[in-house]
């Protein structure tokens, strides 16, 4: 079978990496697992609305027109670098079903007649359908596994993946972790101490998850409430209770015992809540010593007073009291505060942008619509000629047809992959400054949901505090282009990402 390549980008900046030889060598690699002969390569470099124009697409096209009945496939990397939306990849897909011609994608297979001419909704729906029974076959034949008392899954804190000698899945008790989550579960079972300083000492004694570092409280949670531990595996989403078919960690007994000091909690142990409304910071503050979520939490002193902390539940690096920790947060707000000046020069860089796309985008609407009209006129003369002055021959006008509608095709996806949305550029960009401008005021002043969703928007990866103060931030976009204009005369943005999501 010959089959041609085609490869693209859509950016400029794409052009200057990695991605335009990875789909090569990944598409020549394809077909030399197929059995399949590279017959051409094509190579689509967009750069700008300028030059979306899809010549090696038309290439591509002709070439198979004049190939046909010898190029049986196009190769391409995946389906998003063949068409941008579901209109223009039916239609070049009806396109190639004519010519006999397939599709096949290296980083998503998809199943298609090899006619060609069925419509992309039905080999969509056909496709959708095999995934389908296969999935199903793939969960029967895990549910008949899990009744029968054998764990398919990654291996559960504590235990480790192995296969038995007739090559069949089990787990056993990791040598390391198995030890320290059997002896957990024993001092939780006397109830005298709470799952969190359970949690700590086992920690500090060497816990560790798969990627090396300490358990969190969540994951230590669900561990306590997993029998799988006590050697029963439970399924309750598939009716799936039975006994494993491998060495429990700890006594079914033990098991029991933890279970009833959860549900029965311990005296005097405060109940906390996800987003507590008395700890904006909680969860959004990681420790930077063991990367776990700082917690917040009242206590009362000698004298009976209340004190409020946020602390680390992994590693106890961090523990400093409320109005401190939210006092410096407030702090880096202030250090983060763009000069006006700069500011200024971004909102500008941007709107300069914005306008310059829009008006490509109108220049590139017009330059093709108006090669719609030309394409419409010559098939109107070419209708005229072959039937009412029947100056050409059928097969003149079949091929003529043909690259006319091969033409029409690749003017609606063009257009239909340069649109823009109708967005208040000035709005936004009017809001982000208000926001950015204003941080420490609105944080102080917004309810604790709100607050929650302003942290969200500046540090979208949240903050890391190591006991005395936070680590270099991700901030959001409007902060990173504004610090990259202080070390440069200019810098272009794009305004995407700007979104009005807060109330001002």
């Amino acid at each position: 079978m010959r089959a041609v390549v085609y490869c693209r980008v859509s950016t400029k900046e794409q052009t200057k990496n990695l991605s335009l030889p990875a789909q090569k060598k990944a598409c020549i690699g394809f077909c030399r697992d197929q059995g399949w002969k590279v017959d051409r390569i094509f190579v689509e470099r967009g750069e700008s609305a300028k030059t979306a124009e899809r010549t090696e697409l038309k290439q591509l096209l002709s070439y198979c027109r004049e190939k046909r009945g010898q190029v049986e496939v196009v190769v391409v990397y995946s389906l998003d670098r063949f068409a941008r939306n579901n209109f223009a990849h039916y239609a070049l897909r009806s396109l190639l079903a004519q010519l006999g011609v397939t599709l096949r994608s290296v980083s998503q297979p998809i199943d298609e007649s090899p006619t060609g001419k069925l419509m992309e909704g039905v080999l969509a729906a056909v496709a959708q359908f095999d995934n389908d029974i296969r999935a199903e076959k793939t969960v029967v034949g895990m549910k008949e596994a899990l009744g029968r008392g054998r764990w398919t899954f990654q291996a559960p804190l504590g235990y480790r993946n192995t296969r038995r000698a007739d090559g069949t899945p089990t787990l056993e008790p990791d040598p390391e972790n198995g030890p320290l989550v059997r002896k957990g579960f024993e001092i939780y079972a006397s109830g005298l101490q709470s799952k969190n300083q359970v949690l700590l000492r086992l920690n500090e004694e060497g816990l560790r998850t798969r990627r090396g570092k300490p358990v969190a409280p969540q994951t230590w949670d669900r561990v306590l409430k997993n029998p799988i531990y006590a050697g029963r595996i439970q399924m309750d989403a598939w009716g799936i209770e039975v006994e494993a078919d491998f060495e429990p960690l700890i006594e079914p007994a033990i098991f029991q015992r933890v279970q009833g000091v959860l549900a029965g909690g311990r005296s005097g142990q405060t109940r906390h809540h996800r987003n507590h409304p008395d700890f904006p910071l909680r969860r959004f503050v990681r420790c930077a010593a063991c990367d776990t979520p700082l917690t917040g939490s009242w206590s009362r002193g000698r004298e009976g007073r209340r004190y409020a902390y946020y602390r680390c539940p992994g590693c106890a690096n961090v523990s400093m009291p409320k109005e401190a920790l939210e006092t410096r947060f407030l702090e880096l707000l202030d250090r983060l505060q763009p000069k006006p000046e700069y500011l200024a020069a971004l909102k500008a860089s941007v709107l300069e942008v914005w306008h310059q796309r829009r008006k490509e985008v109108e220049e590139f609407k017009e330059v093709r619509q108006k090669r719609g009209n030309r394409v419409e006129e010559r098939k109107q003369r070419l209708v005229e000629a072959f039937v009412y002055q029947q100056a050409i021959d059928p097969d003149t006008y079949r091929h003529e047809m043909e690259r006319i509608r091969d033409e029409e095709v690749v003017t609606e996806v063009e257009l239909s992959e340069n649109r823009m949305d109708e967005l208040d550029v000035e709005g936004v960009l009017a809001f982000a400054e208000h926001v950015v401008l204003n941080a420490r005021r609105l944080w102080s002043e917004y309810d604790p949901q709100r607050r929650r969703h302003l942290q969200k928007v500046l540090f979208p990866k949240g903050l890391e505090f190591d006991g005395e103060s936070f680590g270099t931030p991700v901030t959001c976009l409007f902060f990173r282009n504004l610090e990259a204009q202080e070390g440069a005369e200019s810098q272009m943005v794009s305004p995407t990402g700007f979104e009005p999501v807060l109330p001002a």
